[in-house]
């Protein structure tokens, strides 16, 4: 199968002449036992989600939106930490890349739930004015009518594949979304999102599922449809492994620091506590709100945790410092 980048859309119906939805429909029913333990991950880590309450399902959705957003940023060369990321969305803006940036800021908004993937105009911001720099690279997909016309080859051609279970589905989809030319080939943001969501469908709790630092290995695939979905479901088993190991981590620290700050009076250490276990990233007005305390506290409880090892200040300034979990 030819990749998308030795393909022209513009207007022209190019996945027909390459895309056999019999040969994924059989490549899924050869990978019966990669998928099963693919979705058994998959409901023990939506399971574990569920269990949170709101404010912490929120924090997990965001947590592990990070680290999926920094990973495809780096695995199309523009490269942002996690940390960055997370400062510009609280306008707390690093010195990085803004049109990367705001290509994470996209990523992030739509892996948290935020937009219909059926409307690919609005899911992919194409409603917004353009502006110069990223926009000149995702200008090089269709437009206007041409862009009509790859969406509706798209969903058409998706549609011979519905019947996928939606974990499989993504890898089919990704190369129906480059041959059909929907973004540059160089951006691997905008399919990586997409399928993401696509793939949680049914889930709970979850808004997309987490590859992470797997995600390199299939967001730039080649291959038979047997290949390249095996390679998929390998990605999707170790990023949801590595996803409860992040929450698992979190979990700890938050035993570890309640038993580390048993001897403060009162319940607003316990608060502090849960406000950064809830939150990738918070500020001190944050924590203000979030664990109902005074300001004052709030930043007595923060250089507190910082001197015990407990709590990481990562802006390195004197205003508007962001505070996350230690180790």
């Amino acid at each position: 199968m030819p990749s998308a980048s030795d393909t022209d859309y513009h207007g022209k119906r190019v996945a027909h002449q390459f895309f056999d939805a019999g040969d994924w429909i059989s490549a899924q029913a050869g990978l019966a036992g990669e998928l099963a333990r693919a979705a058994f991950a998959l409901g023990r880590l939506d399971g574990a989600v569920a269990a949170l309450d709101a404010e912490a399902r929120a924090g997990a959705n965001r947590r592990l939106a990070l680290i999926d957003v920094e990973a495809m940023l780096w695995a199309q060369g523009t490269p942002l930490r996690r940390e960055d990321i997370g400062r510009d969305l609280m306008e707390a803006r690093a010195g990085a890349d803004l049109e990367a940036m705001r290509l994470a800021r996209w990523g992030i908004r739509r892996l948290e739930g935020q937009g219909d993937p059926r409307d690919m105009r609005g899911f992919l911001g194409l409603h917004r004015a353009e502006v110069s720099g990223l926009d000149d690279l995702l200008a090089t997909r269709p437009t206007g009518q041409d862009f009509d016309a790859a969406t509706g080859e798209f969903r058409e051609l998706a549609g011979q594949v519905a019947e996928l279970a939606p974990l499989v589905r993504a890898s089919a989809l990704r190369v129906l979304w480059r041959l059909c030319g929907l973004s540059a080939p160089e951006v691997l943001a905008e399919p990586g999102v997409w399928t993401a969501r696509d793939m949680a469908e049914g889930c709970e709790a979850l808004r997309f599922v987490p590859l992470g630092r797997h995600g390199r290995a299939v967001w730039v695939d080649a291959g038979t449809p047997v290949e390249r979905m095996a390679r998929h479901l390998a990605a999707v088993t170790a990023g949801i492994t590595d996803a409860r190991h992040e929450l698992t981590r979190v979990a700890d620290w938050q035993a570890r620091a309640m038993q580390a700050m048993a001897r403060v009076k009162g319940d607003n250490a316990a608060r502090v506590i849960r406000a950064l276990a809830a939150h990738p990233l918070l500020s001190a007005a944050m924590l203000e709100e979030s664990a109902g305390i005074s300001r004052d506290t709030a930043e007595r409880m923060l250089a507190r945790m910082k001197a015990m090892g407990l709590a990481r200040e990562i802006t390195g300034g004197r205003r508007f410092r962001l505070w996350m979990v230690a180790g």
